[in-house]
């Protein structure tokens, strides 16, 4: 049908006089009791009108059973053609969906939850992908990597070169990110070889995110602190990038122990901060020159004691 027709359409006299008809189809559908008042009648094409009632169902408030009626070309006598029940201007609406991996928040993943990254997150680029810094070359053979390899040894965790069963060191996926093929076919990563690294965009929301959190320099523990924590000795600088505005909190006292800060956050448990120093005009102690206590002497008791008035004019 077309915009220019539905524009043209007007009200046909018979359809609009067939108010019974349609109260009578929607209450067959929704069962007496649930249609309200008649709120309205638009028309939908030539001959083809809609009877708008008000819904009585609780959960469906502001809703509206639609019933359409039509008549044929010179025909008296009207037909339902549908009946459905619609949304009103005041109904209340689900909202709109939203696929779950734009719902997922922060601290929202449990334990045994899955969230992969899609192959396409901008956050992420191959590592065997060097252009610019969105990449990284040669990490098997920097110092960080070798040190690694050395703690996960002695953790007795897996590390490259040694694959699962069934894959060999230096297999690879075809974009050249590591891989390793099992016995049942299926390929994986192999421990202790990063497929993908953080691409720039990554790095700089990231950066962005954790500047503007409760542990940059913007909050008021930060802004009372006696220095900034670039000066403290208890932090512990990032490698890469990242490391040339954050580092680690490694202060077991301090609320951001064992986590990134930036480095001109701050808080009071500073390395280098400095007690407060008692002041010169320290509080003398008091000396109570007036009252007294009366105590047993050896060969003196209290009830044999006489006391002499402090009255010199009596």
């Amino acid at each position: 049908m077309s915009a220019s027709r539905v524009r043209s359409a007007v009200l046909d006299g018979a359809c609009v006089e067939a108010t019974d008809l349609a109260r009578a189809a929607a209450e067959g559908l929704a069962g007496v009791g649930q249609v309200g008042e008649h709120v309205g009648v638009m028309a939908d094409d030539e001959r083809v009108v809609t009877h708008l009632f008000s819904c009585q169902d609780p959960a469906y408030r502001g809703w509206r059973w639609a019933v359409t009626v039509t008549r044929a070309s010179r025909a008296k006598v009207v037909t339902v053609s549908e009946v459905v029940l619609l949304p009103g201007p005041d109904s209340l609406l689900a909202p709109d969906w939203v696929p779950w991996s734009e719902r997922v928040r922060p601290g929202d993943l449990g334990v045994g939850d899955l969230m992969p990254a899609p192959s396409d997150d901008e956050r992420l680029v191959p590592a065997s992908i060097l252009e610019g810094d969105d990449g990284v070359l040669d990490w098997d053979d920097s110092a960080t990597w070798a040190e690694g390899q050395e703690l996960a040894t002695s953790l007795g965790l897996s590390s490259y070169p040694q694959s699962p069963a069934g894959g060999s060191p230096g297999d690879s996926f075809e974009d050249g990110s590591p891989a390793a093929t099992s016995a049942d076919g299926a390929r994986r990563v192999t421990p202790g070889r990063r497929a993908r690294v953080l691409s720039s965009i990554g790095r700089d929301t990231t950066a962005a995110r954790w500047y503007s959190s409760e542990h940059g320099p913007g909050t008021p523990l930060a802004r009372a602190a006696p220095g900034p924590c670039i000066t403290c000795g208890f932090l512990t600088p990032l490698a890469g990038p990242l490391g040339r505005v954050f580092g680690v909190c490694a202060n077991e006292y301090a609320p951001d122990d064992g986590r990134v800060v930036s480095l001109d956050h701050g808080c009071g448990a500073h390395s280098e901060a400095v007690s407060a120093r008692a002041g010169s005009g320290a509080i003398a102690p008091v000396i109570d020159e007036v009252g007294y206590d009366l105590v047993d002497m050896p060969g003196v008791a209290l009830a044999d004691t006489v006391f002499e008035s402090l009255d010199h004019d009596s």
